[in-house]
Formats: C-alpha cells, sequence, structure tokens
C-alpha cells in the first residue's frame, strides 16, 4: 500500500470519529433537554394530580393550572400595582443596577487586595466580619436610610453581590501562575502592566465563576426589598398575595422571577462562551 493511500485512509478514519464525536454529543444534548422537558412536566403533571385528589391541600400548595390562571389574569388585566411588565422590570432595573455596581466594586476590591498583600493584611479581617453579618437583615436598615424607592432594593443587591464577586476575584489575582509574572517583569513591565496585561486576564475566569451566582443574590435583594417594603415590583405582588392568602398569587410571582433569572443566566453564559472561545470542551460534554 502506498504512502499517499495510508495517508489518506488515515483522514478518512480521522474524519468520521469527527463525526461520530459530533452526533455523539448533539444526541446527548438531545437526551438532556428531553429529560429535563420530560422531568418537568412529571413534576407539573403530580402536582396537579395531588392538589386536585386533595392528597395536599389545594388552598395552601394551589395547583399548576391555578397558578397559569393567575399569570394571564395578571398578563391580560394586570395586577393592583400596575401592569405585570412593569412590575418586572422594576425588579428587573433594581436587580441589574444592584448587581452591577456590586460586580465593579467586588472586582476592583479582589484585584486590589489580590495585588496588594499589605492592604489585604489590613482589611482582610474586616471583610471577613462583613461577610459573616446575615446580609439579608440590612434589608430594613436601608429601608430606613433610602425609603421605599429602588435606592434601597439596589443596596440590598449590592451587599449580596459584592462579596461573592469579591472573593473570587481576590482568589483569582492570588491564583495568577508566578512564572508569568516574573517573565513580565523581566521583559520590563510595570505594575499597571502586570495587573491589566497578566493578571486580570488570568483572573476573568474566576470572575465569570462568581457572575452566575451573584445575579441570583442581586434578584434575591431586590425581592427581599421590595417584600418590606415597596411601591412596585415582583416581590410587593409576593407580599400583597401572602397579605390575601392568594397562593396562586405567590407561585406565580415566583414562576415569573425562575423565567426571570433563566433568561439572565442563558445570556451570561452566551456571553462566558463567546468570550472563552480558546478554552478547551469539558470532558463530560466531549463524551
Amino acid at each position: 500500500m502506498s504512502p499517499e493511500t495510508i495517508t489518506a485512509s488515515a483522514a478518512v478514519t480521522k474524519t468520521e470519529r469527527t463525526q461520530a464525536r459530533a452526533r455523539a454529543s448533539r444526541n446527548r444534548r438531545f437526551l438532556v433537554l428531553g429529560s429535563r422537558i420530560a422531568l418537568l412536566f412529571a413534576v407539573i403533571g403530580l402536582w396537579e394530580w395531588l392538589a386536585r385528589t386533595a392528597v395536599i391541600d389545594p388552598f395552601n400548595f394551589s395547583m399548576p393550572s391555578k397558578i397559569w390562571d393567575q399569570i394571564r389574569t395578571w398578563v391580560v388585566d394586570g395586577t393592583a400595582q400596575g401592569s405585570l411588565w412593569e412590575q418586572i422590570w422594576y425588579t428587573l432595573y433594581e436587580a441589574l443596577l444592584g448587581w452591577v455596581i456590586g460586580v465593579i466594586a467586588g472586582v476592583l476590591l479582589g484585584i486590589a487586595l489580590g495585588r496588594i498583600r499589605f492592604a489585604a493584611d489590613v482589611l482582610g479581617p474586616y471583610i471577613k466580619v462583613l461577610n459573616a453579618l446575615p446580609r439579608i437583615v440590612l434589608a430594613p436598615i436601608f429601608l430606613i436610610w433610602f425609603g421605599l424607592g429602588p435606592a434601597s432594593k439596589v443596596a440590598s443587591a449590592v451587599v449580596l453581590v459584592f462579596f461573592p464577586v469579591f472573593f473570587n476575584a481576590f482568589q483569582g489575582a492570588r491564583e495568577v501562575d508566578r512564572n508569568l509574572v516574573a517573565n513580565s517583569r523581566i521583559l520590563g513591565a510595570s505594575n499597571r502592566q502586570v495587573t491589566f496585561q497578566v493578571v486580570i486576564p488570568s483572573a476573568t475566569s474566576w470572575i465569570f465563576t462568581s457572575l452566575h451566582v451573584s445575579f441570583g443574590f442581586a434578584l434575591i435583594g431586590a425581592i427581599v426589598g421590595e417584600y418590606i417594603g415597596a411601591t412596585k415590583g415582583l416581590g410587593l405582588l409576593v407580599a400583597a398575595s401572602q397579605g390575601t392568602f392568594n397562593a396562586a398569587g405567590v407561585y406565580a410571582a415566583m414562576v415569573i422571577l425562575a423565567i426571570v433569572a433563566l433568561l439572565a443566566e442563558g445570556l451570561l453564559t452566551f456571553l462566558e462562551k463567546r468570550l472563552f472561545r480558546w478554552k478547551p470542551a469539558d470532558a463530560d460534554s466531549a463524551r
């Protein structure tokens, strides 16, 4: 057999293996998606059946059909506080603003303390003490300070977002390969150049990991603040529904909040994949 034939045969075999891996990966994605949808419908169907047969109390636990009716009523007729879309936007605005402020503050302080060991040694104990505080209980204090407007909810979101982002940024700055830093200094890089061209790019994956969790915390901060006292928002819908013993309304607001969180998670995942296209695929996804 000639070398050309062997080379062509090897190329064909490699192409077939690549196509087989792509088909296996695609089939696995479809299987995972189908399993998720089946599990969701199974849980909803079981919940509906248990409520209709009075195995669980429909007054306390409601049922998916009533929750759907409540969402449809809010979409068509609006809520007592205004249109549903206005409530969603109000909560999303508070969460997004608090998330952006918390992320910026956490990244800046985390990178700074990760690079300046003296500042980390001085401020470290205070940050640990603040992190140990139950930050949810600060929501009533923010309400007293800033009133019923969005500022108190933004403040609640900021304190919940800041710490996970800070600790990830701090750890990412500390975990930078020392050889890269040493080589940069040998080439004449200043501290500023090392920070912006070596440390921050190396810590980016750590920071993005915290963004997924921190946006959920931002939503929690906004919702808790609205639940305690607000003029608009999904948290106010939860509080109003609870006040009228409307379990379907409580669950409906939670479903809407979950959809918003899933959309935000999907957007963050998309951005992360676009920014980190150079990273190798996970081992599980390659199987």
